[in-house]
Parts: C-alpha cells; structure tokens; sequence
C-alpha cells in the first residue's frame, strides 16, 4: 500500500472512531443521572460514569482533531475493556462484545500507528511556520 493510501485509510480510521466516542460520550452528558444510575446498578462506582463520558467525548474530540492521538486511543482502550468485562463479556461474542472487540482494535491500531498527517497539530506547525514537517507523533 502506498504511503498516501495508508495516510488517508488512518486518517478514516481516526476520525470515524472519534465521532462513534464522541457522539456516545456527548450521549452520556446529556443523561448523566441516569448514566449514573445504571453505573451503580451494575455495582460500578458512579464516579466511573463522569470519568467514561470524558474520557469518550474528549478522547472522541481529540482523535477527530488529531490531537494526543495514542492518550487518546488508551483511554478509549480502557473504557472498552471495561465495558466488554463488566457488562458484555455474559451475553457473549455475537449479540454481546464483538462491535466492542472491534472498537478496541481499532483504538489499538491508532495507539501503535498515531495520527499521521492529517491533523490539527500539523496544520498549525504549518500555519506558524514550525521548521518541521513531522507529524505530532511519529
């Protein structure tokens, strides 16, 4: 595959990941009581919530954006470790945690790769006139 090929398939890799966190984490602010509620109904400290909605719509923002794009995918890892073992893992694979298994790849794969070329950090060096043309986190 060639290196532009690559760029462009990271670059849809991050920002669909970022809006699926996004669009859940702003979700769970808009019901945070209730989000609180079911937190605690399944014995998860309701603390947990709050920290589960930041870390989606701000992980979410920051991948979009391409912003601390690995802090970002590890704490979108840790929320979707958390939710395939304490809710998913009993319902099993099919119908339980397989679009979470897949979710968790995917936030993995952007850990291992970074953001790559089309982000945020990048057009402002640009824009500023930054002397380097490396993306944030190669």
């Amino acid at each position: 595959m060639s290196k532009r090929y690559y760029e462009w398939s990271m670059l849809v890799l991050r920002v669909s990941l970022g809006a699926i966190f996004l669009a859940h984490g702003l979700q769970k602010i808009s019901g945070m009581d209730g989000i609180v509620q079911w937190f605690a109904s399944i014995g998860l400290p309701p603390l947990l919530a709050y920290v589960v909605a930041a870390i989606e719509t701000v992980g979410g923002a920051f991948l979009i954006l391409g912003l601390f794009t690995r802090l970002a995918a590890l704490g979108i890892v840790f929320v979707m470790l958390g939710a395939i073992f304490s809710v998913k893992i009993s319902k099993g694979f099919i119908g339980g945690y397989e679009f979470d298994v897949s979710l968790l790849a995917a936030a993995i794969s952007l850990i291992l790769s970074g953001s790559h070329t089309f982000t945020l950090g990048n057009l402002l060096r640009s824009l500023t006139g930054s002397a380097t043309n490396q993306t944030v986190e190669k």
